[in-house]
């Protein structure tokens, strides 16, 4: 078990910071998009975006359940071929929520 959860945060924790540029990337740009003054940004929808990134980053961390659990299966090895689609998904499906949010 100590080796499955090892490989786990080896594969996930390099790969949370793309994750959070990805989204950083995308939160700037809908932010510039809706407001491309700078000298309108009030701390409200600051403060929001911080709870948003706290959220995702909790939601990311979901990926390690999965990911111990089918590590301990028969399809490890066909896992760890395949488990950066639930890495690109995941991305995706933040920025399109973050995008919805802000509509």
């Amino acid at each position: 078990m100590k080796d499955i959860i090892t490989e786990t945060i080896r594969y996930w924790e390099p790969r949370r910071l793309v994750y959070n540029v990805v989204l950083a990337l995308t939160v700037l740009a809908v932010g510039w998009y809706h407001h491309p003054s700078v000298s309108g940004l009030a701390w409200q929808p600051v403060l929001g975006l911080l709870l948003l990134a706290v959220i995702a980053n909790g939601l990311y961390c979901t990926a390690y359940v999965a990911d111990i659990f089918v590590q301990m299966s028969d399809y490890q090895q066909s896992w760890k071929r395949h488990r950066w689609l639930v890495l690109a998904a995941g991305t995706v499906l933040a920025m399109a929520a973050f995008c919805l949010t802000r509509d």
